[in-house]
Order: structure tokens, then C-alpha cells, then sequence
């Protein structure tokens, strides 16, 4: 007779580590404790703890947690892809921020990484053809975190966005792999176009606080937009813009300007 074979648990790394850290704030902060074990330790898989997060801080009179819960739920059941694209979120944080020490730090308090995890939500929902509940998750991370993301946005992996604020990214804004941004960044359109009208955003792009980039120009990969400039044409691969309006001042200093987040002007042509 042939015995079953006994299913073996998949082993989750980032998922051990943020248990393990949440484990470490209880016994440093005991008041803590609720908290974390209702955000993190009572769920099984970093998915069933974002789905958590995510339908806890948009819950309203409106549209109850429960809902938003399942919808959530849904959207990481369906796509393996969210569950990964989350993951390099995380580690783009921990990696890019000096404030950010460890992995459960974003997961509990950084409005920037929850903001954009639901944002991923409502992407789901807009390319799944549920354009009415995909606006309304806009409309709840605008008024929630202060960022306001179109759901039919592109967005690709390990986004890091610092000191998330008064971030605004245009329906028909792409943009590529391990970008960061802080605060105040605008990916807009002109006000006088239609149709493909928002900037596409190439890989390992660093764009500066309280930035403009706007309509549809093309910002090479690996360039740096320095702080409070307005950029209204093309930028070429692996150079720095700045100014009002901005221009080309010299080579964007490194092969990885998003990661190594250097926004200094000090700058070698």
C-alpha cells in the first residue's frame, strides 16, 4: 500500500525575517503587541497580512474592511505575480532608505510602501475590467496617504518611494523597474493633450522631491531628475537634468543612481 505523501510547506525567507523582527518589537514594546499580532503574526503568508493592511487603513462607512479584505485576497490568489512585485517592493525599501532597518518596518508604518501595495490592488481590479471599484481604491489611497495613483498606471517592480507625500502619477504614466522617488513628485500631463498623455519612466530612474515630469516624454533608464525641477522634454539614458525648465547638466554619476540615491549636483560630464 502506498502512502501518501506529505505535502511540504513552501519556505518564505522574507516572511520568516518579518515574523521573526515582529517577534523582536513585542518583546522591546510590549504596548505593541495587538498591533503587530493583528498585522502580522496572526497571518500565514505576507499576502494574507498585506490583504490585511490594505483593507484596514481604506475601510470606511462606504466600503466596509470585509470587502476589501476579499477583494484583496482575490487580487494575490489570482496573480503570483502581485505576491513577487511586493516582495522587491519591501527589499527596495530596507535597501534604499537609511531609516529603514528592517523588512517589518514598511509593512507597518511607512505609508509609502502601503499606499503603493494598494495601488497594485486597484491595478488588478482596473486590468480585470472593474474600473468602478479600481477608482474608488484611488479614490480611498488619495484621501488615506495622500497619494494619488491611477489605476490603469504602469508600474513595475521594486518602486521605493521616500517620505511618500503629495505623490501624483497620470493614467497613462509607465514606469519601469527599481525607480525611486520622493516626496511631491508629479507624473502629469500638460493639461492640453489627450490620449497617451504622462511620462514613461525607464529602469533605475531617481527622481528628486517636489519634481514635475510632464507629458508623454521618455525618461531614459538609470537618469536622475534632481529636486524641484519641471521636465518637459526626453532625457537621455544615464544623465542628470535640473532646473526650471529642466536641463541635461551632466551624466547621472553611477550605473544605479535609484539605489545608490545620491542627489547631490556635483557632477562629472
Amino acid at each position: 500500500m502506498t502512502m501518501p505523501r506529505k505535502k511540504i510547506a513552501k519556505v518564505d525567507p522574507v516572511w520568516q525575517r518579518i515574523c521573526k523582527e515582529a517577534n523582536e518589537i513585542i518583546d522591546n514594546e510590549p504596548l505593541l503587541g495587538g498591533l503587530v499580532h493583528s498585522s502580522v503574526l496572526h497571518h500565514p503568508t505576507l499576502e494574507r497580512a498585506l490583504a490585511y493592511r490594505i483593507s484596514l487603513k481604506l475601510a470606511s462607512v462606504e466600503m466596509s474592511e470585509q470587502i476589501l479584505r476579499e477583494i484583496s485576497d482575490s487580487a494575490y490568489a489570482c496573480d503570483p505575480e502581485l505576491n513577487m512585485i511586493a516582495r522587491a517592493d519591501l527589499v527596495a525599501f530596507v535597501e534604499r532608505d537609511p531609516a529603514c532597518q528592517r523588512l517589518v518596518e514598511p509593512l507597518l508604518n511607512f505609508k509609502g510602501f502601503q499606499a503603493i501595495q494598494a495601488y497594485r490592488i486597484s491595478h488588478w481590479l482596473w486590468i480585470s475590467g472593474r474600473h468602478d471599484m479600481a477608482l474608488f481604491f484611488q479614490m480611498r489611497i488619495s484621501e488615506i496617504f495622500g497619494i494619488d495613483i491611477h489605476p490603469a498606471a504602469r508600474i513595475g517592480k521594486g518602486l521605493m518611494i521616500d517620505h511618500g507625500h503629495s505623490l501624483v502619477i497620470g493614467e497613462t504614466a509607465v514606469i519601469g523597474d527599481n525607480v525611486s522617488m520622493l516626496h511631491s513628485v508629479t507624473l502629469g500631463g500638460t493639461g492640453n493633450e489627450d490620449g497617451d498623455r504622462h511620462p514613461k519612466i525607464g529602469n533605475g530612474v531617481l527622481i528628486g522631491a517636489g519634481a514635475k515630469v510632464l507629458g508623454n516624454i521618455e525618461i531614459g533608464d538609470c537618469s536622475r531628475i534632481a529636486a524641484g525641477s519641471v521636465v518637459l522634454h526626453d532625457v537621455p539614458a544615464r544623465k542628470t537634468v535640473a532646473g526650471v525648465p529642466a536641463k541635461i547638466v551632466g551624466d547621472s554619476g553611477c550605473d544605479q543612481p535609484s539605489v545608490k540615491m545620491d542627489q547631490s549636483l556635483d557632477i562629472h560630464s
